[in-house]
């Protein structure tokens, strides 16, 4: 299963339900780094030292972070999905074997056609 890394604006409701589904996720609150300012490059770098890929809404920084640095475990991006236990249940169906990976970036543009666009990427991954 995955490591995942929830910066602070990623739904507890979605974290809760992707370990339900036996996914290993950190919440930044648990981490004890909610609330501080933490800059999105030390959110990527923390998550890259527990080898999490980190799950975030805040698509223009971390793409931007990507781009300037692919060196990370992954960065999942979207946006916002008021079906949580569907959204999750993508991500779970799709990485359930935990390959998503170092070095690996997924943005969701299309919180319906997660399932699709996760499949996409780790064909890709895999070429």
């Amino acid at each position: 299963m995955a490591k995942l890394y929830s910066n602070e604006n990623f739904p507890l409701a979605v974290v809760k339900e992707l370990r339900v589904l036996g996914h290993d996720a950190l919440t930044s609150q648990e981490a004890g780094r909610a609330g501080q300012g933490i800059a999105d490059s030390d959110v990527v770098a923390f998550a890259s030292s527990q080898d999490r890929a980190v799950l975030t809404h805040n698509r223009r920084h971390f793409i931007r972070l990507h781009r300037a640095d692919a060196g990370h475990a992954g960065i999942i991006v979207c946006t916002e999905n008021f079906n949580i236990k569907q959204f999750a249940r993508h991500i779970h169906n799709e990485n359930h074997h935990g390959e998503f990976g170092r070095w690996a970036f997924l943005e969701i543009l299309d919180p319906w056609d997660a399932k699709n666009e996760i499949l996409a990427a780790l064909k890709r991954k895999t070429v």
